[in-house]
């Protein structure tokens, strides 16, 4: 039997989305988490001081009803700080997760469609990205680029982390390039460009969709690490330079300044939970292997 060569209607697939998040329970719960978090994050610094006003009185102050989760080692109100740490390493991540989706995709169709000399190209170019030390990389980059740019941040996660998807992607298009439908429209003479773009890859979007998001959690636990290691400016709000100041600060020796170590991880691995239950969920809806199981 021919395999069909039109792809699905937008409606379709964002209805298959649903359908797979809302089919289980804990999808529909990761969806609900991930929600709250980006709520958390990005509204809720609407309705609290962006300031942060010090309060030398108050270092370390214990939970009250003016301070939900007490105070820093600065004496700032530690909600306030969780509230306005979260837009940073969110929207790093998700812009990482599309610079690392977009190279991984191009080259990886571009590699298995195109073979040859290309393909051993493009593979040699991942095997020596692959060989570079990541932590090495940014320690090399924050000694002579101190950036505080998410922008810059995102770049650099971004180019040095899509080789392995890159890796999967080729293996996909080796596979759907031997498919009838690919076969129809290569005897047609449609063009590299138009069966890469029109038949190829609307084929591999769910498998897309779902490594981007696999993609997010690793470029969020990337950027809190380097804050977390040091490797990035002490210059705005941020879950990772949160837990870098607990850290140095010794929070974890004072029982009253638990919240302000605890309160950011837990953030982090409520988005992170969210995030792959949900991906487990779509996982089942747009794979078709699994989707009647």
């Amino acid at each position: 039997m021919a395999v069909t060569t039109a792809s699905p209607p937008a409606a379709g697939v964002w209805g298959s989305i649903w359908q797979g998040i809302t089919r289980s329970t804990s999808g529909f719960v990761g969806l609900c988490l991930v929600l709250g978090v980006l709520l958390f994050s990005f509204v809720g610094p609407l309705f609290v001081d962006p300031h942060n006003p010090t309060d030398v009185t108050r270092i370390w102050g214990p939970m009250s009803s003016e301070h939900w989760l007490g105070t820093n080692h600065e004496g700032k109100d530690t909600l306030t700080q969780l509230v306005l740490g979260g837009r940073e390493p969110i929207w790093v991540g998700v812009t990482a997760a599309l610079i690392t989706v977009a190279i991984a995709v191009v080259l990886g169709a571009v590699a298995g469609y195109v073979r040859g000399r290309v393909d051993h190209f493009l593979l040699q170019l991942t095997d020596i990205t692959m060989t570079i030390p990541f932590i090495v990389l940014m320690l090399v980059i924050a000694s002579f680029y101190r950036t505080s740019s998410p922008l810059v941040v995102s770049f650099i996660i971004g180019l040095v982390t899509w080789p392995y998807l890159m890796r999967s992607i080729r293996a996909q298009v080796l596979t759907l390039k031997e498919r009838e439908f690919i076969e129809a429209a290569r005897l047609q003479d449609l063009g590299t460009a138009r069966i890469l773009l029109i038949e190829v890859l609307p084929n591999m979007a769910g498998y897309i969709f779902i490594n981007f998001i696999i993609a997010i959690t690793n470029a969020i636990y990337a950027v809190v690490g380097m804050y977390l290691l040091g490797l990035l400016p002490s210059t705005a709000d941020n879950w990772g330079l949160m837990i870098q100041q607990a850290w140095d600060n010794n929070a974890f020796l004072l029982p009253q300044a638990a919240p302000f170590l605890v309160a950011p991880m837990v953030m982090i691995m409520l988005f992170q939970i969210g995030l792959v239950t949900m991906t487990r969920s779509l996982e089942q809806a747009l794979n078709p292997r699994l989707r009647d199981r």
